[in-house]
């Protein structure tokens, strides 16, 4: 597929320093960014669509919203207002996200081809051209990142870049974990002579 403009790739200082700007901004302006508790917000919106007792208007809390399911009641009912309103700021960076990572992908030149489309040589040279094989290992990592996000109670975006930004020891403790289960499991993925 034909690239519908070109770009140049930013390198890794650019793109870190890009982002703790970012960061910076949102925190000092908005609030701190996190992600995959929008995942829950996603599934409480659709849940809702199916039984008129999950999300309920509530008074008596400080959101004006309230629910049985614990995790959408928390702080008020905060969640359960976000999830009866999802055109809050939250969820539309999520989409803005999922949004700018695609039409960046379509505007950056590939040295591949198009089988850098859907997968790094790297990929390519350890499992193959199979892009089932690929969409399907990245959308298991995608339940298993999203499930180790929620039992930590946040996800990269929340405890590592914001958490570590606020020196936050939790940020500190997940991003010590993440690398220590990270880095072996990719050694093991792609050690090389497979």
């Amino acid at each position: 597929m034909k690239k519908l403009l070109f770009q140049k790739q930013w390198g890794w200082r650019t793109s870190g320093i890009g982002l703790g700007i970012i960061f910076v901004l949102a925190v000092a302006i908005i609030k701190p960014i996190g992600v995959s508790t929008q995942f829950v917000i996603l599934d409480g919106a659709i849940w809702n669509i199916f039984s008129n007792e999950i999300i309920v208007e509530n008074s008596d809390t400080k959101s004006g919203y309230s629910s049985p399911n614990a995790y959408l009641n928390k702080s008020g009912g905060k969640y359960a207002k976000n999830a009866a309103n999802l055109f809050n700021y939250s969820f539309i960076f999520v989409v803005a996200m999922v949004l700018g990572g695609f039409i960046a992908n379509r505007l950056t030149p590939t040295k591949g081809g198009n089988e850098d489309l859907f997968a790094p040589p790297v990929w390519r040279n350890q499992f193959g051209a199979s892009p089932f094989k690929r969409y399907f290992a990245v959308f298991l990592g995608g339940i298993l990142a999203l499930i180790g996000a929620r039992l930590a109670g946040g996800c990269t975006s929340g405890h590592m870049m914001s958490g570590m930004m606020q020196t936050s020891l939790s940020g500190y403790l997940f991003a010590a974990g993440a690398f220590a289960a990270a880095v072996p499991v990719a050694i093991l993925m792609y050690r090389k002579g497979k």
